[in-house]
């Protein structure tokens, strides 16, 4: 069912000199009959790969929008955008849905954005990829997602998978303390500063997957400097595979938007990072 399931969402699209197939709405939990409603709904996922193209690396990459907003089809996340632009890289790229705050609560987001990455390593391959070369990221609360799924070591053993199943975190403008949407589902000040297991920050060591940080020269309040204090503190921490960039005249939203444009320096920064970490793998 599942792989016909693929065969039917199936359509072909080229863009510039590299032509891609776009596969849609496939769910990334296998246990239908024990998911909610409101799971079989949100638990869904877009994927372009490049055609013809065999070993290729995947990313996982989740939109933002706060835990309480957004959507792969949403015109505003330039999810589609994004997908096609980095497979111009000759990157594969998987866009998932997820359950949203309030009629979820944490960790049900995270344990989606869990379960879609290891749908990824695990079904890659029938499409040409390699299940070695999977890496996850994100804008914003969906970067925070992917910290947690590629810090937190617990989160991927219910999949079988552990953090060396992570080839790489590329997260653009994360949340590294315990998220504001979290903070109010708890009855906590949105401000409050908190670092729990809730946090990207709480899961700093040495021995993680490879990461690469991105922030706006103009991002939200504190949010550039929490950036800062997690890529200094992992090099405190001894974390070598460590990295960041700032990128100029970008606010919180126009670094993950533009990544769609061609000649953006996230965009290329993501692509760089990835060729380099594929290698090692």
């Amino acid at each position: 069912m599942r792989r016909l399931a693929f065969l039917l969402c199936l359509a072909v699209i080229s863009a510039g000199a590299t032509e891609t197939k776009v596969i849609k709405d496939v769910p990334y939990k296998d246990d239908v009959v024990s998911l909610t409603p409101y799971e079989q709904e949100r638990c869904k996922l877009d994927l372009t790969v490049p055609v013809g193209a065999k070993g290729f690396a995947t990313y996982v990459w989740f939109y933002g929008g706060g835990m309480k907003n957004g959507g792969k089809d949403l015109r505003s996340e330039y999810c589609a955008e994004i997908r096609e632009s980095l497979a111009q890289g000759g990157v594969a790229v998987v866009t998932p849905d997820y359950r949203l705050s309030p009629k979820a609560k944490y960790p049900a987001y995270v344990d989606d954005a869990a379960a879609a990455f290891a749908w990824t390593v695990k079904h890659i391959a029938e499409q040409g990829g390699d299940p070695h070369k999977v890496f996850i990221g994100g804008h914003s609360a969906g970067a925070t997602l992917a910290l947690l799924v590629g810090m937190d070591p617990d989160r991927l053993k219910p999949h079988g998978l552990s953090l060396g199943s992570v080839a790489g975190i590329a997260q653009v403008s994360a949340q590294v303390l315990t998220h504001y949407t979290i903070r109010e589902e708890r009855g906590q000040p949105r401000y409050a500063i908190t670092c729990d297991e809730a946090a990207p920050a709480f899961y700093i060591r040495k021995a993680l997957p490879p990461i690469l940080t991105i922030y706006a020269q103009n991002d939200m309040l504190s949010r550039a400097e929490e950036n800062q204090f997690f890529v200094t503190t992992l090099k405190a921490a001894g974390h070598a595979e460590n990295y960041s960039l700032r990128v100029d005249d970008r606010d919180h939203a126009s670094v993950g938007h533009r990544i769609r444009d061609l000649d953006d320096p996230a965009r290329l920064a993501i692509l760089n990072f990835i060729a380099k970490q594929s290698a090692n793998r």
